[in-house]
């Protein structure tokens, strides 16, 4: 449990280091962010505690709509890279996390949509 808290601290200190305020949001930092939900993506189940602290540091990142918007492409471009994600999870993950997110994580969103 110790590890667990460990890596999440870990990767939220990452996140925000790469994250200078001013900056646009950039797919590393996205990609980063959501490093840790890859098993829950494509495997189903329950996210890990790192990967909701890494959904939770996203929310924080995409505050403005460019950055949304850019997030949300990152996003898109992710989830095309994995043949085998869970649509359904995707969509789940926020929720799961308890964080309420203005981007849809899926293959086929329409990111000009985001305001």
């Amino acid at each position: 449990m110790k590890g667990i808290i460990i890596s999440a601290i870990s990767i939220l200190a990452m996140i925000q280091l790469m994250v200078e305020p001013g900056l646009a949001l950039t797919c590393g930092q996205v990609d980063a962010s959501l490093a840790s939900c890859i098993p829950y993506l494509t495997q189903g189940g329950d996210p890990n505690a790192a990967c909701c602290i890494g959904v939770t540091a996203l929310k924080g990142m995409a505050q403005n709509t460019a950055d949304k918007r850019a997030a949300c492409n990152c996003v898109k471009a992710a989830a095309n890279r994995y043949a085998n994600l869970k649509e359904d999870a995707a969509q789940a993950l926020p929720t799961k996390c308890g964080v309420t997110l203005d981007i849809t994580v899926s293959k086929s969103v329409n990111c000009d949509l985001i305001s």
